[in-house]
């Protein structure tokens, strides 16, 4: 069984017992959080229910794991022969979840 998600904004397909990571959550490291936004449900039996917009009464229960930060991205400006060059970098603050279960 799967489902695909909206948490904040952003789509992720889970499933029960898989971690992702998501953009930062404001919860406690070790709590529980529920994610009512589910746009697709999907069953073992090959039954698909799709919402509209969301699939009613359908949430995503999930554990958060830690807050980390993502690998630096690397931004890299430079107009040939004008001798401008500009470096910067960021990381984005994420937040790993453990999926739960789908009801």
């Amino acid at each position: 069984m799967y489902a695909i998600v909206d948490i904040a904004g952003q789509q992720f397909k889970v499933e029960a017992g898989k971690q992702i990571f998501v953009n930062r959550q404001a919860a406690e490291v070790g709590s529980s959080v529920s994610y009512d936004k589910v746009l697709l449900l999907a069953g073992d039996e090959g039954g698909v229910k799709v919402g509209n917009p969301y699939v009613e009464g359908a949430a995503v229960n999930a554990t958060v794991v830690e807050h980390c930060k993502a690998d630096k991205v690397i931004i890299f400006k430079k107009k040939r022969r004008k001798g401008y060059q500009k470096k910067n970098g960021h990381r984005q603050y994420l937040t790993k979840i453990q999926i739960e279960g789908i009801a």
